[in-house]
């Protein structure tokens, strides 16, 4: 007998409590399976790691002269 079979024959001797049950659950599976993210493969994240690492860096780098500006403002007072 197939899974098909046995899951049918399964479904078949629910009582209505325990249909309604396994509907709402096929429900989620099917609401999880459009919802979940899509995992890219290394090479798609190194890709994107490359093409945003120069400009995180200058944002960065940016941040801490802004902070250093900041201590100095406050050291200044």
């Amino acid at each position: 007998m197939s899974i098909r079979e046995q899951v049918l024959e399964e479904l078949e001797n629910l009582s209505e409590t325990e249909f309604e049950r396994v509907t709402e659950y096929l429900a989620f599976l099917q609401y999880r399976s459009r919802s979940r993210p899509t995992v890219a493969d290394n090479s798609q994240l190194a890709a994107l790691y490359a093409e945003f690492a120069v400009e995180d860096r200058a944002l960065a780098e940016e941040g801490l002269a802004d902070y250093a500006a900041g201590l100095r403002k406050e050291d200044a007072k």
